[in-house]
């Protein structure tokens, strides 16, 4: 003989379904896993910084640089996701703080966030490429 769960599961086993069908139905860049990717945030124009290194992380979702320009700000510089950074030719031993940067890359449109997302990054003299499609000619 069945016996239908009782009325507390149906209600969590529905409220469930509701979520998980609303989430499918949100779209890109509405769910919090696609909030920190592309491009949106970023001004389309292209600019460079340069400064010292003050702090390399190589962790997901994308490895980054503080950057810490001649007018003290410090920025943090986006690189692109970790296969494509290591790709690139940046490693671990690529960069330490008190090394000289260059990055060039796309900065966030709220001018009051010290965020790029690069493009290209420029350590002891050698360039590393982390998108190559998106380097534009300067």
């Amino acid at each position: 003989m069945f016996h239908s769960p009782p009325p507390s599961l149906r209600r969590l086993r529905l409220a469930a379904g509701a979520c998980i069908a609303a989430a499918c139905l949100a779209g890109p860049g509405v769910l919090p896993a696609h909030a920190h990717h592309g491009w949106s945030w970023a001004e389309e124009a292209q600019s460079e910084l340069s400064g010292t290194v003050q702090r390399v992380e190589l962790s997901p979702p994308h490895p980054l640089l503080d950057v810490r320009a001649a007018d003290g700000t410090v920025w943090r510089v986006e690189l692109g996701n970790p296969v494509q950074t290591e790709r690139s030719g940046f490693t671990a031993q690529s960069a330490r703080a008190g090394d000289t940067v260059k990055a060039i890359g796309n900065r966030d449109k709220d001018a009051t966030k010290h965020r790029m997302k690069a493009v290209q990054i420029e350590v002891g003299g050698k360039a590393y490429v982390l998108y190559p499609e998106r380097v534009q000619k300067r």
